[in-house]
This record gives C-alpha cells, structure tokens and sequence, in this order.
C-alpha cells in the first residue's frame, strides 16, 4: 500500500526557530514575533489542518508534545519514526541534538495500545555516534509499492544508514544529489521531500534541482517504470514547498493529496488538474510553520502502516 488512512501528527507545544537546524535547512527564516505569539499561531495552524483531514474522515492520531524538555520542531514526526506494513517500527539517527529529544516511548507504547502491531522496534541512532544520519521519510521517499526508496544525499541523509534500512526492507535505493541556490551559494536540498512526492499514480518532483543529466534520468526512468505519472516542479515551486507532497486515505479508501496552501497557490491550473484526476486536494494554510520550522504539511504527518489488532 502506498498510502495509510492512519496519520500521526503531534500538536506542539514548543514551537519556534531551531538555530541547530537552520545550519543546512535554508527554508527556515527567523521572525521578530514573541515565543509565545509564535507558539499561539503555530498551535493554531495545527488544530485547522487536523480539523481539515477530519472533515474528511481522515483518521488523525492526535498526540500532545510535551512541554519539557523543548521540542521546537516535535510538530515533524516524520523524521524520527517510519512504521511498516509487516510490523516494523524504526527510530531514525538525527542531525540536531536538540531533535534526538522527539523520540519519544510513549508515542510508541501509544501506537501499541491502540491495537497496532508492532512486531519489531529498529533503533538506528546508534548511526549518531559516528556522525551518520537519516531522517525518516524526510530524507527518504519512498515508492511501497515497487519497493524503491528515494533519496538525495545530505548532511542529514548519509548512505551507510539509507542502504541498511533499504536491507532491512527489501527496497531497493535510488540515491542522487539534490541542490539549490540560495543567496549565490549552492548547497544540497536538505530533505527529499522539499523535491519530491510519490503517491499512487503520481510523481511530483523537481527535475531542475538534480545537477547531473545521468542521475535526472535514473529518477525519470525508476518512475515511469513504476508506472507513476510524472508531474515536474519548478525550482521556485519547490522553495514554496510543491514538492512536500503526501497523498493518504480515509476510512472509505478515498485518497487525498495533502498540501499546503502556499504549496497550492504556487502550482499552475495543469499540474493542479493533473492531481485532481486522481486524488481529492486538502490545503491547510501554515505560515508560520513553513517559515519557522522549514517544513511543511508533508513533515507535519506521519504515516501509520501497521496492522490493527482490534
């Protein structure tokens, strides 16, 4: 299954500029606003988006960050935690010490006594020892179903990591670099879901950020294999997060594509109905939690894949 009609999402209580992740997260802008304003609005923009996914019976696991230790960027669960349709739970290695904080046990001891199976927990942030890194299905896009996991190499997407969870899955990986400009010096695109989304039918990704023309092709050539249609995104649509992307279902296996508004508002009326012949678009508005936090609605969501027991 490509898409979980179970997302976890954490409300945050803390959220605010990381100074740690804007070192290599160029999205992420500062704001004069107060902590408390930030944190108010932030709050705010979470409780729309779930109401939205709701709405469409969405099934939302709502869970409260805590308040201590701070967690400016636990509203991003993505990137410690992937779960698995065979019952896989994995803990992922993060950059920012500060992030480490968001793994969270009883996030886990949660999904368990809500009757999803977890047949294997996977920690591999025993990799942070030696400087290695991979930030869950940040730094990996992954295609369930012809089982290949894409990725742009990064500070926070290392390939000792990649091709040891691409083992533990039986995946295959398509690793390329990823790069854009900003204020005149190129640097790698962070996580590769700013570049690019895989849902059932569709791929979203941003051609123009891969450099070289033989790893351009790969990633052409391993989508339309897989028999996704491909919808290519502009550099400037990928800085308005285009590319953050995820397509999930509802109670009734109807499928959505979420987006945020600035994601939505950047795309042109074509790209707009190419999605639309597949998918229903929800496109919750979250200002503050793109400019602060350098993320968007794609990180806000965790997919739940595993079996439920009751």
């Amino acid at each position: 299954m490509q898409t979980s009609e179970h997302i976890l999402m954490v409300r945050p209580a803390n959220f605010g500029f990381n100074t740690e992740t804007a070192e290599n997260n160029f999205y992420q802008k500062k704001d004069g606003r107060s902590a408390s304003e930030i944190r108010e609005l932030a709050q705010r923009e979470f409780d729309v988006f779930v109401a939205l996914l709701r709405d469409q019976r969405v099934n939302v696991i709502e869970v409260q960050d805590t308040a201590s230790p701070s967690k400016p960027d636990a509203v991003f669960p993505n990137n410690w935690f992937s779960t698995h349709g065979d019952g896989k739970l994995i803990l992922y290695p993060m950059y920012a010490e500060v992030r480490r904080l968001e793994r969270r046990k009883d996030v886990v001891e949660l999904l368990i006594h809500s009757g999803f199976e977890v047949n294997e927990i996977i920690d591999l942030s025993f990799f942070e020892e030696s400087g290695q890194f991979l930030e869950g299905t940040g730094s990996m896009v992954m295609d369930h179903g012809a089982k290949v996991i894409y990725a742009c190499y990064s500070p926070r997407t290392h390939p000792v990591p990649l091709d040891y969870v691409a083992k533990l899955l039986g995946y295959q990986v398509v690793g390329f670099d990823a790069v854009q400009e900003v204020d005149g010096a190129v640097s790698p695109i962070y996580h590769t879901n700013v570049m690019m989304h895989v849902g059932t039918d569709l791929a979203v990704v941003c051609l123009e950020s891969i450099a070289k023309a033989s790893e351009r092709r790969m990633v052409q050539e391993s989508l339309t294999k897989s028999g996704k249609k491909l919808i290519p995104i502009t550099l400037k649509q990928k800085f308005n997060f285009a590319g953050n992307m995820l397509e999930v279902t509802n109670d009734g296996w109807e499928r959505f594509t979420v987006m945020s508004q600035a994601a939505f508002d950047s795309l042109g009326v074509g790209q707009i109905q190419q999605i639309e012949k597949h998918t229903t678009i929800i496109s919750p508005s979250i200002p503050t939690i793109e400019k602060l936090g350098g993320g968007s609605a794609r990180c806000m969501m965790a997919e739940i894949f595993l079996g439920k027991s009751f």
